[in-house]
């Protein structure tokens, strides 16, 4: 595809908005970057220009920031998303919100067009409900950074066009994306559904005592944080024996914890006003620098660990097969 001739609006332009932006800057797009309050003209340029620049610094576009900034349009005015091919709204997870933001791009943009949501937490089903044509309304779940990962979720809701879906998913891969289909629409989709259970458990393990805070860290960094990028799930009990997990499962998955409200910990951390590094408050106290450094440090592993895994796509062993047979 030539994704100079296919222009995109993004909507909301706080960390997730910035970052997509960026993203897609780089694989060749025009964008119109739409801020539906005034406050996020505030650092929306500056937030994406730093992504542009670290981005060259690392090797990930070839062009500096600024043959990439000629290609966006920083705006408050939805008309300007008349000829896009693609909006993607990436606002609050609140359904007023994104009814009115919806409402304003649908104004504009022509009845071929996708719209589409970065939501993580609504149901596609429930979002295109809000809209004038939901057979064009699909979901675009990133990961932040979201100009370094590789992950996205493109998911359908109940009355999507599977078909549109089909077309952002190779549209994807120009975005240096391996994404992920979701046909049928579920609350979550897939990797929160994974994530959330995870989440669970560990609040579980904390709460009742059988760890801490820092042993449970300690133990996803240093076990399946070694192997996801590599693997999924799947793919690692291939690897590691079928049979031993099957085993471990009829004794184990009695034992997990299944409860449905939030965490009392986490109900504490919220009535405190934590935010995590955002404000120096979260599971982990920090100081400002801490916190700097965390940000900063979080910042240099994404592009250090996007190298890695670039070294390991999702068909590595089938490109080995194949280059030994030459």
């Amino acid at each position: 595809m030539n994704t100079s001739e296919i222009e995109v609006g993004v909507v909301g332009l706080g960390l997730m908005g910035t970052s997509i932006s960026a993203c897609l800057l780089m694989a060749g797009h025009p964008v119109k970057a739409v801020a539906p309050i005034s406050s996020d003209l505030d650092n929306a340029e500056k937030r994406i220009k730093k992504h542009l620049e670290r981005s060259y610094q690392e090797g990930i576009c070839k062009e500096k920031a600024g043959v990439y900034l000629k290609n966006l349009i920083i705006t408050e005015d939805y008309r300007l998303l008349e000829g896009c091919r693609l909006v993607i709204e990436c606002t609050l997870e609140n359904e007023a919100i994104k009814r009115s933001v919806y409402e304003k791009v649908e104004q504009h943009i022509s009845g071929d067009a996708i719209l589409a949501s970065n939501t993580s937490a609504i149901p596609i089903s429930d979002l295109q409900k809000l809209t004038k044509i939901p057979q064009r309304f699909l979901g675009l779940h990133w990961a932040e950074p979201s100009h370094t990962t590789r992950f996205l979720e493109i998911i359908c809701g109940d009355e999507s066009d599977v078909s549109q879906g089909e077309y952002l998913y190779e549209l994807a891969h120009s975005w240096n994306k391996e994404p992920t289909l979701v046909r049928k629409d579920i609350r979550g989709f897939i990797t929160n559904r994974l994530m959330y259970a995870m989440y669970r458990e560990a609040f579980y393990l904390v709460e009742n005592g059988y760890a801490t805070i820092e042993d449970v860290d300690r133990a996803c960094r240093n076990n399946p944080g070694y192997w996801m990028t590599l693997v999924g799930v799947f793919r690692w009990m291939d690897l590691t024996g079928v049979d031993a997990y099957g085993n471990v499962m009829k004794d184990l998955f009695p034992t997990l914890n299944n409860r449905t409200e939030v965490p009392e910990l986490m109900k504490e951390l919220m009535k405190k006003g934590s935010k995590g590094v955002a404000n120096g408050k979260g599971f982990y106290d920090y100081t400002p620098e801490e916190a700097r450094m965390w940000e900063e440090t979080f910042t240099a592993f994404s592009y250090e660990i996007r190298e890695l895994a670039l070294k390991y796509p999702v068909d590595i062993v089938k490109k080995k097969l194949a280059s030994e047979k030459k």
